[in-house]
């Protein structure tokens, strides 16, 4: 499992955390997984694209997971 750092900030979009850790080329594709209901937060499938994640969740896509982490 992978650690995501929210460096000082209260959260993490979603959208961006996909893009920033890499397991998507771009926002829109991350976007669009998340609308097709491929990405689930703690477990539960999300489809916010811009769901606010905070320290302490864990992201999934596929055979990628990451902890959120301040």
């Amino acid at each position: 499992m992978e650690k995501f750092q929210l460096d000082g900030h209260d959260y993490v979009e979603l959208c961006d955390l996909l893009k920033l850790q890499g397991w998507t080329e771009s926002g829109a594709a991350a976007k669009n997984l998340i609308a097709e209901g491929k990405v689930s937060v703690d477990g539960k499938v999300e489809t916010r694209k811009r769901c606010k994640i905070i320290a302490g969740k864990v992201v999934t896509f596929g055979e990628f997971s990451a902890t959120v982490s301040k």
